[in-house]
């Protein structure tokens, strides 16, 4: 299958729903089952959905599509994207297509090294207490893996232990907080089960060396050893557009990048404009997307200031873009082994590791982030964000078929693009429209 897999899919948006469906049936030879589930035709069985959560009363869905383009060390892959927000998806398969011509993204990710945080109170002296826990070092940790014989005995399970000594949110008068990590290899798992459970099984340990009490014990979602990274190096000519030359396109994504390094308030939607694409494949594949937000922007905060996730620079006739952040993602467990669709969209990925999971989603999240600068730095977002906005007016003024291009074209023509206008458009298209004839007859 990996021979014949592209993600430079010309045309493909032009395509009718099924010639889509069929092509990627066939490149990737999706069952009958598995091509239901794309077309909705077989939606999460309403068993399922009740065991997954309490007090289900039925499922909800949102439109998955594909992002195209993406290439990533040398390998394409065809990215599921589970969103609503109009072009998402179209903007990461643009950029993906300018960052392809350049040679592509290029990506790295760390091991799958999590956090379980022991929290202890009353324990005396805290210099003491540090000692006795650090001296104990590996009695806690083969008790933390007596819990997952499994997991150590695949290469996983917990690696190390630290203390954290932190000040006393109440000032000097309060007692600083003792922390105990665990570092735990999680593997192909997100883990956040495993780790709580190794962290709960530890705390009667701790409480007997500190004589102290153990609070909370628990995974961390700032996975800060469990990074991903991507970059990108693209010559300005490959930047020309909007009747503007390269250069200038590039110096906007500069300016833009410097903005979000500087201001928070500009960090934030900046930060926003990557999540919206790693958010986008996250829940397509059943990722824990909270705790991916959670973790993002806690980094985020690492230096005292938040700042963006990715930056952009120029160098010796590129514009250059790199991107890091955890991710704490999951080819086993959780949902993925339950839920039909997020398997569908994981054999759609073809990532064989989480750790090739994680470079794809980095390059997803820098290639969306350059499609928003790309166009905040020179013509403005509303222009290519209202186009595809526009034809999800139309449609929600009664327009089918082949009249949602064109009442969306002149919606964007007339600059005003709400639903009124929209029906006063399609009122006045030729009579022998299709459309008109579902809108007078019902």
């Amino acid at each position: 299958m990996s021979d014949t897999v592209t993600s430079r899919l010309a045309g493909f948006h032009k395509l009718p729903m099924e010639e889509r469906l069929a092509r990627i049936g066939q490149m990737f030879r999706l069952t009958e089952a598995e091509l239901e589930h794309l077309r909705g035709e077989s939606a999460l069985d309403l068993t399922v959905a009740n065991q997954m959560i309490e007090n289900a009363v039925g499922t909800f869905s949102l439109p998955l599509g594909l992002g195209l383009n993406l290439n990533v060390n040398g390998r394409d892959y065809l990215v599921p994207m589970a969103v609503e927000e109009p072009s998402v998806v179209a903007a990461v398969s643009f950029a993906s297509k300018i960052v392809r011509e350049a040679g592509g993204f290029t990506a790295e990710a760390d091991e799958s090294m999590m956090i379980g945080q022991v929290q202890v109170s009353n324990y005396g002296d805290p210099g003491l207490a540090s000692e006795k826990i650090l001296e104990a070092k590996e009695q806690i940790l083969a008790l933390a893996n007596s819990f997952h014989p499994a997991m150590v005995a695949r290469g996983g399970g917990a690696r190390d232990v630290e203390v954290r000594l932190l000040p006393a949110p109440e000032g000097p008068r309060g007692e600083p907080l003792l922390i105990v990590h665990l570092l735990i290899d999680a593997q192909e798992a997100m883990g956040a089960n495993l780790i709580n459970t190794m962290a709960e099984g530890v705390a009667p340990l701790i409480e007997q060396l500190t004589g102290g009490r153990v609070y909370l014990r628990i995974l961390s979602n700032l996975a800060d050893k469990r990074l991903a990274r991507a970059t990108c190096r693209i010559p300005l000519p490959l930047l020309a557009d909007f009747g503007l030359p390269g250069e200038v396109i590039a110096e906007g994504i500069a300016q833009a990048s410097r903005f979000a390094e500087a201001d928070p308030y500009r960090a934030a939607t900046h930060n926003k404009g990557v999540m919206n694409g790693i958010d986008a494949v996250a829940i397509a594949t059943g990722q824990d997307w909270r705790s991916i937000e959670a973790g993002a922007h806690a980094f985020a905060c690492r230096k005292g200031q938040y700042r963006p996730l990715s930056t952009w620079y120029l160098e010796e006739g590129h514009l250059v873009g790199r991107i890091e952040l955890p991710l704490a993602l999951g080819l086993v467990g959780g949902p993925i082994k339950i839920h039909p669709g997020a398997q569908v969209a994981l054999k759609l990925m073809r990532a064989t590791s989480v750790r090739e999971l994680s470079m794809v989603f980095a390059a997803v999240g820098l290639a969306q982030n350059f499609a928003a600068l790309r166009a905040l730095g020179s013509v403005g977002i509303q222009k290519g964000h209202m186009a595809m906005h526009a034809r999800s007016v139309a449609v929600t003024a009664g327009a089918r078929g082949g009249d949602v291009e064109k009442v969306a074209n002149l919606l964007v023509k007339a600059g005003h693009v709400k639903v009124e206008k929209a029906r006063e458009i399609l009122a006045n298209l030729p009579p022998e429209t299709p459309a008109i004839a579902t809108l007078t007859n019902g």
